[in-house]
């Protein structure tokens, strides 16, 4: 281990940061993804700083396979975006490069301000940017070309101890962004990490700001969650940190209330923990709303004692059970057929006649064609026919 060292404002050379070199982290090149060793390998020879940062090397450090590979790095992304062809920015707020690989999206960001506010395009050097990561794990920088890991915040040891420590100071921490409610308990829960009890109380103190987090933002923080492997163990300790209720509140309350669905629903997840851990493919989104909602539609939700389902209620019932979570209409009804096919329970379908009529955002029904010789008078609907329903 070797050590960094730096100025500070008053001009005196100080450490700053602990180099691991390769006997000392143990990752080993080949468990490094090689696109991303090409991105840093690029942006190294246009004279920039470049860096493997995040999770990845959390996980590399705790012997798990990273499902993805950031980089973070000196040059802005107008330059990111000259020297890589395969790219485009995105983002408003703060704005981040993705390089296009046949398989994979490398995420590549430049180190930010410790001036800026919330997610601004302000830039800085790699210490300024150290301090703006949540927890010590997600704060380490792995430079694959020559395998050292450079930690500024005793990310390194905190992993070695098993114990989550954040970064930035608890009194901003969760107001800054709540989502770091949800991946504090994610991050140790997966990574089997210990929540220290002054971050478990600061939880406590800010988890209703999670009531205010935008729908798609917690639609996508839901299925991280669902993909983890972990999901059992994560969606436990939100409900026992009482969090919970703040993201999904229906299934929150019922676990709350009723102990038999609680503990349905956490063997629900668990065995989706087993079948991804077996799956070598991955499941889909329509998998993993299979697995979070079959329970609550078959045994504890307003179609418990039926065995002909009509799509329409299933469907509006799926959609109102997750708010506010909003998935793609298209993988609910993937996933209530999937459901209902599964437990051998059918979906009465609706009168072929009746058009969907959701995605415009109109409920009422259609008048159904006239049908000559006879039928239903003056286009009527016939008696006790269900409005639209969303196509499957």
């Amino acid at each position: 281990m070797r050590k960094r060292y730096s100025r500070s404002h008053e001009g005196r050379i100080v450490q700053s940061a602990l180099v691991y070199t390769a006997a000392d982290h143990g990752i080993k090149p080949e468990q490094i993804d090689h696109d991303a060793v090409k991105v840093v390998r690029r942006l190294q020879q246009h004279g920039y700083e470049a860096y493997i940062v995040g999770g990845a090397v959390r996980d590399l450090l705790l012997g798990k396979s990273p499902k993805d590979f950031d980089v973070s790095c000196s040059a802005t992304p107008a330059q990111i975006r000259k020297i890589f062809r395969n790219s485009r920015v995105i983002g408003k707020r703060f704005r981040l490069v993705h390089i296009l690989f046949r398989d994979k999206i490398i995420e590549v960001s430049t180190f930010r301000s410790c001036e800026a506010e919330g997610f601004k395009n302000v830039y800085g050097s790699i210490e300024e940017d150290v301090q703006r990561r949540d927890f010590t794990a997600n704060a380490l920088f792995l430079d694959p070309l020559d395998n050292r890991v450079i930690d500024y915040v005793g990310g390194v040891e905190h992993i070695r101890k098993r114990v989550l420590q954040p970064v930035i100071p608890l009194s901003r921490i969760f107001c800054e962004d709540p989502v770091r409610i949800i991946r504090a308990v994610k991050y140790a829960q997966a990574g089997s990490l210990r929540l220290p009890w002054r971050v478990t109380r600061r939880i406590k103190q800010d988890r209703a700001l999670l009531a205010e987090v935008p729908s798609s933002r917690m639609t996508e923080e839901l299925f991280k969650i669902l993909s983890t492997g972990s999901a059992g163990a994560i969606i436990d300790q939100l409900l026992r940190l009482d969090a919970f209720r703040y993201i999904l509140p229906v299934p929150a309350e019922l676990a709350l209330s009723n102990k038999h669905y609680r503990q349905k629903l956490l063997d629900r997840l668990e065995a989706l923990d087993r079948k991804r851990a077996s799956s070598s493919e991955g499941l889909d989104r329509k998998d993993l709303l299979c697995f979070f909602c079959a329970d609550y539609l078959l045994d504890f939700g307003p179609f418990a004692d039926q065995q002909r389902i009509p799509f329409r209620e299933g469907y509006y019932a799926m959609k109102e059970f997750l708010q506010p979570v909003t998935p793609a209409n298209k993988e609910v009804e993937a996933a209530l057929r999937e459901i209902f096919r599964n437990k051998g329970r059918l979906l009465r379908e609706e009168p072929a006649e009746y058009r969907d009529d959701h995605r415009a955002g109109r409920h009422r029904r259609r008048r159904p064609r006239k049908r000559s010789g006879g039928g239903n008078e003056g286009g009527r609907a016939p008696s006790g026919a269900a409005p639209s329903t969303p196509k499957a």
